[in-house]
């Protein structure tokens, strides 16, 4: 009895905290799309700009949906207007429908999953090419433009990867990333390794290869002529890893290339664990953290302006943020703001010193790291995003908008539906600088005056 009060006092919490937000979104937003999801959603991924005009983009993002089995798992390529900045009328700010699905997101291609899609992550020299991790030890590769859209009916035959990465020895679920400077992937999985491919060798071994064909764009995927009936995974065509790099004692639940770097890159796991390697100098870890955090770690980033700092969330509540040249000191300072697991963190591509964190306490946090300290901000949290009621499992910076960002929340324990897509731009005014936002309103002075309260 006492745990189904508890129960009902935290489900109050969640919808009062909701309803409170919901009232500040005028003012808190400059833009708001709410979009309903029949089937959860584990990843959320921009993909390339395709068409601009004067108020809004045309751009392409990438979700899963995990079904219950009913019908097949999908990777939806999904076509988003993307509003521009202070064009959003207030009223249509403000009286969102939650329970609707958004005018501004239309499913534009359905790929048939082979298993469940756990991780989506887009290839920075091509963004039409995606990797995906599932279920199963493999990491498929995608290319999103010259697969066919499918119908994802019972029974339906799964569609086919244009690229299957082999190497792991058992499932590799969570831990995927594509380096920004070659077209490198890296995996990590329960078997506790960390693998490393190039698509590059894939495309290199095929070029004298008559039955092969190329993608006409840089980055593209050359495939073996298949008959395109034949929707086995098995048909397609396999590279093998660049190397298998072992140092974490439990699953490594994500992985992350340096910036500047495709030779180096990090990981962190279920061992408490944060590790640095260097595949130019072998397969063991270059500098190994043992106790980055006080419980398992669910997510790593590290950040593209600076690569000195890299962001790690975990199960312990807390975001750190370490400096990798004295990594072995500890965290250079603890982001204690949310009250459950931290599930993903990522550094703003557009503000060396601001990230986002979200968890299982259905928020995503806003951080300035500069701002620490200051008397009326001491722990750099400047914005909530509290419009998710269940746990936001993944979100993504815009790069072609850094405001712009995309976040999906697993909402089939508290509303027993599937998952809530939002895309949001949070008012500029709450992160100009003071005096940038106090000559903004000096110049909308006269209109702000004439309107009605």
């Amino acid at each position: 009895m006492k745990t189904e009060e508890k129960t009902k006092k935290q489900e109050l919490s969640v919808e009062e905290r909701y309803t409170q937000w919901k009232s500040l979104v005028p003012v808190l937003y400059d833009w708001l799309a709410n979009h309903n999801l029949v089937w959860p959603s584990l990843s959320c991924r921009w993909g390339p700009v395709i068409e601009q005009a004067t108020y809004k983009n045309r751009q392409r993002l990438y979700l899963s949906e995990q079904t219950d089995g009913t019908v097949p798992n999908t990777l939806v390529i999904a076509n988003c207007e993307i509003v521009k900045p202070r064009v959003a009328a207030a009223e249509h700010i403000s009286q969102f429908n939650e329970e609707s699905r958004s005018p501004f997101v239309k499913k534009f291609k359905t790929i048939l999953h082979p298993g469940e899609v756990n991780r989506i992550r887009e290839l920075p020299q091509n963004s039409n090419i995606v990797a995906t991790h599932t279920d199963s030890p493999d990491v498929f590769i995608w290319d999103i433009e010259s697969q066919p859209t499918r119908q994802a009916n019972l029974g339906s035959p799964v569609s086919r990867p244009d690229l299957i990465l082999t190497g792991h020895k058992d499932n590799a679920e969570f831990a995927l990333a594509m380096s920004p400077t070659e077209p490198f992937v890296l995996s990590g999985g329960k078997d506790r390794f960390v693998i490393l491919w190039s698509i590059q060798d894939h495309i290199s071994s095929l070029a004298t290869d008559p039955g092969s064909t190329k993608s006409s764009k840089a980055g593209g995927i050359k495939t073996s002529k298949a008959d395109v009936s034949d929707y086995s995974p098995a048909s397609s065509p396999s590279v093998q890893a660049r190397g298998t790099f072992q140092g974490h004692e439990n699953t490594v639940e994500d992985v992350q290339f340096c910036p500047s770097s495709a030779q180096e890159f990090c990981s962190v796991g279920d061992d408490s664990c944060l590790i640095l390697w260097d595949a130019r100098s072998g397969f063991t870890p270059a500098v190994k953290v043992e106790k980055a955090h006080d419980a398992d770690l669910h997510c790593v980033d590290w950040n593209p302006h600076d690569v000195n700092f890299i962001l790690t969330g975990s199960a312990d509540n807390s975001v750190r943020m370490f400096d990798r040249r004295k990594l072995t000191s500890g965290p250079v300072h603890i982001f204690a703001g949310h009250s459950e697991a931290v599930l993903c963190v990522q550094w703003s591509p557009d503000r060396s010193s601001v990230f986002g964190s979200s968890a299982e306490d259905g928020v995503l946090n806003m951080w300035d790291h500069k701002l620490i300290g200051q008397q009326d901000n001491p722990n750099g949290l400047f914005f909530r995003h509290a419009g998710h009621r269940d746990k936001v499992v993944d979100f993504h910076f815009n790069s072609s908008d850094p405001w712009t960002i995309v976040s999906v929340s697993d909402d089939c324990e508290s509303t027993s539906g599937g998952g809530t897509l939002q895309i949001w731009r949070m008012l500029d005014l709450l992160y100009k600088p003071e005096e940038e936002a106090l000559a903004d309103l000096e110049r909308y002075k006269d209109h702000l005056l004439s309107c009605s309260v």
